[in-house]
């Protein structure tokens, strides 16, 4: 029975190696743009034009140097100032 199961799972490999990668490609870029494009309109209803701004920036440019970090220190940063304001009012 086990040759049979290795056969079976063999050829689903082999179907996978088969399928067209420009669709997975294109499946996997319309995704990543649709999360992108709500992340951008989350961020553009919950900051002020000018943090949404340099948010926004900060994605492209990640995005561009393959740094993931650089999106995140700005959303510290923001945070850091809205507790360090909240702490003066």
């Amino acid at each position: 029975m086990k040759p049979q199961t290795r056969s079976i799972l063999q050829e689903l490999n082999d179907i996978a190696d088969v399928r067209n990668t420009e669709s997975l490609i294109e499946s996997r870029a319309m995704n990543v743009i649709t999360s992108a494009i709500n992340l951008l309109e989350s961020i553009h209803k919950h900051y002020d034009a000018e943090t949404a701004g340099e948010l926004e920036r900060r994605l492209v440019n990640s995005i561009k140097g393959s740094d993931p970090s650089k999106f995140t220190r700005g959303i510290r940063k923001i945070s850091e100032a809205r507790k360090t304001k909240r702490k003066l009012v």
